[in-house]
């Protein structure tokens, strides 16, 4: 009972701490410019452009299921794909409510191994399709980089940065030779270490399945390119003129932001970083927040039928 008393007061700790830095920071934003502007610019958008985006948010969710089924099915876990796919949307409708990012991929995880009761199959896969994820991201944000830099090329710090990355990245597929070097012993043969090392074997098995993770990466990569679409037809959409190409570049560093443990819901500091993004394009702020407004909101209503799948269960055991 103690021990849950204190997990229930970590998490709404935690809970609170990224109340007040959303509130904070949308507090800002909002005595920075004209509210009324930023509600025109969201109500007013173009029916026929929401509706694509919609539908293309319905796409990447499909992506993103088919992705972790490949990883799932590589690593033998027992599961059909309407129970995974179940799984996902679930755990994205609860992941709302979650530190963002984390949160999500905590739920999958502790839902997958309830259902199929391997706990570290479970976390390994998620690891591996969110860092997946992550080099996507990262892929994208070099293209756009290199089509939308000067002939002299971007600063040296970004290619080194994203090289860092990449290879921290890279280096987590060792994660079971990596846990037994720096954990020390007495750690190691504790219960909470054992799970740590068994997550670790779990994650260092998907160096010899290279022909999936080719896959899964590129299925993140479609993932990436679809979110960029949308965030482009939702420009587009309430008027903004800024070229495809800008958006290669300043959205996945907006995406990145969104996997940050300290917003609610992706409100707050993702849509800062958007409105100091488009700065440099002349994109006013008002318009700015508008958008990064829109994909927020669209990015909750692809959690939706997650949450019809949890009232749908909750009615079941009832």
């Amino acid at each position: 009972m103690a021990t849950d008393a204190r997990g229930w007061s970590r998490l709404a700790g935690s809970l609170g701490f990224r109340l007040a830095i959303t509130i904070a920071i949308l507090a800002y934003l909002l005595s920075q410019i004209d509210v009324a502007t930023t509600m025109r610019a969201v109500l007013t958008i173009n029916p026929l452009h929401l509706v694509a985006v919609l539908a293309l948010v319905a796409v990447d969710r499909a992506v993103m299921i088919v992705r972790w089924v490949w990883l799932l099915r590589a690593s033998g876990v027992p599961i059909a794909t309407s129970q995974a796919a179940s799984i996902f949307l679930v755990s994205s409708f609860v992941g709302s409510f979650l530190p963002a990012g984390v949160g999500g991929d905590m739920a999958r995880a502790y839902g997958l191994s309830r259902a199929v009761g391997t706990g570290s199959e479970a976390v390994a896969s998620v690891a591996v399709d969110r860092l997946l994820g992550i080099l996507s991201l990262l892929i994208m944000g070099a293209i756009g980089l290199a089509l939308w830099a000067p002939a002299g090329g971007t600063d040296w710090w970004i290619t080194v940065a994203i090289a860092l990355v990449v290879v921290a990245c890279a280096a987590t597929f060792w994660a079971d030779r990596i846990g037994r070097v720096i954990l020390p012993r007495a750690i190691q043969r504790t219960r909470l270490g054992g799970k740590l090392l068994d997550a670790g074997d779990a994650v260092g098995r998907y160096r010899g399945r290279g022909t999936v993770l080719m896959r899964v990466l590129a299925g993140s990569i479609a993932v990436q390119l679809l979110r960029i679409v949308q965030a482009y037809l939702l420009g587009l959409g309430i008027g903004l003129l800024v070229p495809f190409r800008y958006y290669l570049v300043f959205m996945p560093v907006g995406l990145l932001m969104l996997l940050l443990p300290v917003s609610v819901s992706g409100f707050g500091l993702p849509q800062g970083v958007f409105v100091w993004l488009l700065r440099p394009m002349g994109v006013a702020d008002e318009q700015a927040f508008a958008l990064s407004t829109l994909i927020v909101l669209t990015g909750l209503a692809g959690n939706l039928p997650g949450l019809w799948l949890w009232l749908h269960k909750r009615r079941e055991i009832l």
